[in-house]
């Protein structure tokens, strides 16, 4: 039948289709002129209209290249920002069986900080059909991305397709079974139809150990990853940070901390083997604050420590532990010793264990308190480390001892800290406290007892006082006694391992 015997009906059908055919052969050619290392930076900003900085610009580019890189960096850089963007990318430069993974060191930050980032950008791209989207996901015929919990590899092993992505956000805490099962795409085991894979994995650096670490340190085997260090200064240029924030974080921290140099300089840096508490069990304590926003039981004990301002460039601190679980401290600047008793008072019940460093004005706030009838304990850091029959107080496994109250106070809280004792304890994201807890060392005196660096070392050698760390240890050590004394006990002065453990198996703080 010739066009012109053509029903009305008819040709108009056959026009619209004609005009699909020619929208989707124009869409697939837009789609593949996406996938070059130009074309995905044009991605970023003709479809999601952002203006990546250089450093992301290095990052995309490198991705279509080297299919697989990781990127460490300081905090503040657009990490997850990047990563939605490449999230995006994937779904829509791609055509049919394309799969994206995406997971992080802690379910938490997939469900709060990922995916509401990859709805946000998701809702500048003009889809065709429209896209279901999820909570955790983004659904499309023949392409899906999705959230996977990072403890479990199977289902990230479990991946088939034509184009697979992974993108792994906060990747340093990630475990290594979750890169073994991702690994699996690019050698193409298991896939029928496999034609391309992708991985990027972003985070700030930890510790020097790990997948995340083996890959930046080129380990024997993971060279076939592309590593990025953004710098300080290009994040600094590129307007990300700001010379005022890093000055505060270096007063802060000090530079030579393992704080500073993963969080601002985006370095490895190993806790010193002389630290108290290994900056890696702060994070984790962090992460558990986090992942329970906070929330303590009803029924979870309350303690209070209190470390009162005696110097210019101190601030009194005070805490709240709440079962294992520490609020966000106060600080306030120079105050006497009614201000800081009226504070405490407005807040503790007079039930509370409430620990007060009593040196300085401490001792008149330890008084005042004790006239209003409070729970209140003076703790003098300076005295000898024994219990009530002038004992020595010795660490868990009953082998050292301590040169004064300061160690044994703080050893507690390294023990409390410590993950492989499961007490679970919970840190708010508080950058002063976590400075702080990380900032002291340790060493052996000549007899062997355990020395903890002084609150006047630590003040010439980082220009401040560990305020908040000092309070947290007096809570803890309060709130230890006051267990003890109900017959629960989190910890006490003892002299028998059976004893702790006892203890510990009946403790409110453990989880």
């Amino acid at each position: 039948m010739s066009l012109s015997h053509m029903p009305p009906d008819a040709f108009e059908q056959m026009m619209v289709e004609v005009l699909r055919e020619a929208q989707r052969r124009q869409s697939a050619e837009v789609r593949q002129d996406y996938r070059t290392p130009e074309g995905i930076v044009r991605f970023v900003r003709e479809v999601l209209k952002a203006e990546p900085t250089p450093y992301q610009v290095r990052i995309l580019e490198a991705l279509v290249t080297k299919k697989r890189v990781a990127v460490r960096g300081p905090h503040g850089l657009g990490k997850t920002a990047l990563s939605s963007w490449v999230v995006l990318w994937v779904m829509y430069a791609f055509d049919d069986d394309v799969k994206v993974v995406t997971t992080a060191s802690a379910w938490r930050q997939l469900l709060k900080f990922t995916w509401p980032e990859i709805r946000k950008w998701s809702r500048r791209v003009q889809w065709n059909p429209r896209p279901r989207m999820l909570d955790t996901a983004i659904k499309l015929p023949g392409k899906e991305a999705f959230a996977v919990a990072s403890d479990d590899p199977a289902l990230i092993e479990g991946t088939h397709a034509s184009i697979v992505a992974y993108v792994f956000d906060e990747a340093k805490a990630i475990v290594d079974g979750v890169w073994d099962a991702a690994e699996g795409a690019f050698s193409g085991a298991g896939f029928d139809t496999h034609n391309e894979a992708y991985a990027l994995a972003i985070s700030t650096p930890g510790e020097p150990s790990g997948r995340f670490y083996d890959i930046h340190t080129r380990k024997p085997g993971l060279q076939d990853w592309h590593c990025v260090h953004v710098t300080l200064d290009e994040a600094i240029a590129a307007g990300r940070i700001s010379q005022e924030w890093v000055q505060a974080r270096r007063d802060q921290w000090g530079e030579a901390s393992a704080v500073f140099q993963n969080r601002v300089l985006g370095e490895f840096a190993k806790s010193g083997e002389d630290s108290v508490i290994p900056l890696a069990w702060i994070e984790q304590a962090v992460e558990r604050w986090e992942q329970i926003e906070g929330r303590y039981p009803d029924d979870a004990p309350i303690a209070w420590g209190v470390d009162p301002a005696r110097y210019g460039t101190d601030k009194t601190a005070i805490i709240c532990l709440r079962g294992s679980v520490a609020n966000m401290p106060q600080y306030t600047a120079l105050e006497d010793l009614m201000q800081t008793t009226g504070r405490v008072a407005a807040q503790a019940t007079r039930f509370d264990p409430i620990g007060v460093d009593v040196i300085g004005i401490g001792a008149g706030v330890v008084d005042r308190l004790k006239e209003m009838k409070f729970n209140v304990t003076g703790v003098n850091a300076s005295k000898a480390a024994q219990n009530e029959m002038g004992r020595p107080l010795h660490d868990r496994t009953d082998t050292f001892e301590f040169l004064n109250m300061r160690a044994w106070l703080w050893w507690q809280m390294r023990e409390w800290l410590d993950p492989s004792n499961n007490y679970n304890p919970a840190l708010p994201p508080d950058d002063r406290l976590i400075g702080d807890l990380a900032a002291p060392r340790y060493e052996y005196t000549s007899n062997g007892r355990i020395k903890i660096e002084s609150k006047q070392d630590l003040r010439v050698r980082l220009g401040r006082s560990t305020d908040s760390g000092d309070a947290l240890a007096l809570a803890l050590h309060v709130a230890n006694e006051a267990a003890g004394r109900a017959g629960a006990g989190v910890r006490r002065a003892k002299v028998k391992r059976s004893n702790w453990d006892n203890n510990r198996r009946n403790s409110p703080f453990r989880a």
